[in-house]
């Protein structure tokens, strides 16, 4: 795979600045990845914590999912990756199941990417919906969303330097 990463806009309105960060944030989750065999990225490499590449790309497939489809478009659905590690019984996808591939957990997080945009679109940055007793902008989401990708991708830079060397990716 071949991930292209495109640098966000520079001066532009709020939207198409957040939606550019958070296109440049999924891209280099995916950068952080290119050109590792299976088995690296399943590679739990700093332990004691079981988290991976793979796990990464998982969980965040599970967030698009909940903010931007159960959330933002009041869809009912359940876990792409259930486990079993807290009450509710899945684990945000950072479990890796051995019968997952990478490249199936790519899919389903392109999967998820798609049907956000699909959700998003036509929104504005101030529209909010119910969450938690309140409510909540599509703004809010986009920058929770923005942040969220980069706290992972900065743990997928720890990852990847583990398992070969490679920084600044």
């Amino acid at each position: 795979m071949t991930t292209e990463r495109t640098m966000p806009p520079l001066n532009a309105p709020a939207r198409e600045t957040l939606e550019g960060w958070l296109d440049y944030q999924r891209a280099s989750l995916l950068l952080k990845c290119e050109g590792l065999e299976p088995h690296a990225l399943r590679r739990q490499s700093a332990e004691p914590s079981a988290l991976s590449l793979q796990g990464l790309v998982q969980h965040l497939a599970e967030v698009e999912r909940n903010w931007f489809r159960r959330v933002l478009a009041g869809e009912q659905l359940p876990s792409i990756h259930p486990g079993g590690r807290n009450p509710e019984g899945h684990d945000g996808g950072f479990q890796v199941d051995p019968s997952t591939s990478f490249a199936t957990a790519v899919e389903y997080w392109k999967a998820e990417v798609a049907a956000a945009r699909a959700n998003y679109a036509g929104r504005g940055v101030s529209e909010t919906v119910p969450f938690g007793g309140s409510e909540v902008s599509l703004g809010w989401i986009f920058t929770h969303m923005i942040a969220e990708y980069a706290r992972h991708c900065g743990h997928a830079d720890i990852l990847r330097e583990r398992i070969d060397g490679a920084t600044g990716i």
